[in-house]
């Protein structure tokens, strides 16, 4: 990677095209044709893969959420910033896709809609709420946790912060004073009802997802239980309700794989063998939470 310094692009090479970011392969279409380094022709032949409108990444670069915020970058007028769940791919929160709008973050006096695939939110935005990782502006950790929460939904926003508290960007202390400072501020309400939620002992998206869940309906599973029997440690679950000996598994792509398959039902026969109920849930039931929450209501009344 070329050096530089300053909030200056960086002009590098891959497969003939000079970039204009830190991040390898990303550049704006019309600058290439307009300096030479690249024909319309070429631009639409050689499988350059646009990001958003009149920014493109190289073939051979892998397109997640990151590197499509980072070519909106490219685009962004001075005193705004990446913001909101795609900084939080920065910050140890990579969960939105590579297809979901980027986010970005706007003082009031600065008029920028951007182009689709952009949700712009016009905000207060200082200057120290802003960090530049790689010639890209991101919004600082706390002030992406201060707009995960007000502007996501209540679970993906807990989501986010679990990740974040989890990687240590942010830690719970820094987010209490943040809901507590607040007063005053837009969306603080939202701020307030997320950040008690938060537990970066969650250990993916789903899981903080379907923790928010049963909080919001009066439940409170022990989150990451280590099941004991006879002295022996059998098993860490996900969610455990240990005075009804019940527990709740989510299980990702991976728990699938037929080695993973073998492992699993060992350990849930032990578990049972144990006195313990298992209740398993999979991607599909994320669609659905209510009838996970009285599934597992059912169960905690017997």
């Amino acid at each position: 990677m070329d050096g530089g310094s300053g909030d200056s692009p960086i002009r590098g090479t891959l497969c003939g095209v000079p970039r204009d970011t830190h991040l390898t392969g990303i550049f704006i279409g019309s600058h290439a044709i307009a300096e030479g380094r690249l024909t319309r022709e070429r631009l639409r032949t050689l499988g350059y893969r646009r990001l958003v409108q009149g920014v493109y990444a190289d073939p051979a670069l892998d397109v997640d959420h990151r590197v499509r915020a980072s070519g909106v970058a490219l685009l962004l007028p001075p005193g705004t910033a990446i913001g909101g769940h795609s900084a939080a791919a920065w910050h140890g929160a990579p969960f939105a896709g590579a297809q979901d709008a980027v986010t970005v973050v706007r003082p009031a006096d600065i008029e920028w809609k951007g182009p689709r695939q952009v949700r712009v939110h016009r905000t207060d935005l200082r200057v120290d709420d802003v960090q530049q990782v790689d010639g890209v502006p991101i919004t600082t950790p706390l002030r992406t946790a201060w707009d995960v929460a007000t502007l996501e939904p209540l679970g993906t926003a807990v989501a986010a912060l679990d990740a974040m508290a989890r990687r240590g960007t942010v830690s719970l202390p820094e987010l209490v004073q943040l809901a507590e400072r607040g007063t005053g501020r837009w969306g603080v309400t939202r701020v307030r009802r997320a950040i008690p939620l938060v537990d970066p002992r969650a250990e993916s998206a789903p899981e903080s997802r379907v923790r928010v869940a049963f909080e919001l309906a009066g439940l409170t599973p022990e989150p990451q239980f280590q099941v004991f029997h006879r002295g022996d440690f059998l098993a860490r679950v996900d969610f455990a309700w240990p005075e009804v000996k019940l527990i709740v598994e989510y299980e990702g792509a991976h728990h699938f794989d037929a080695e993973k398959i073998v492992a699993d039902d060992r350990r849930y026969a032990d578990l049972v063998a144990a006195g313990w109920r298992i209740i398993r849930l999979s991607a599909a039931d994320l669609r659905d939470l209510d009838s996970v929450v009285r599934r597992v209501c059912e169960a905690l009344a017997h």
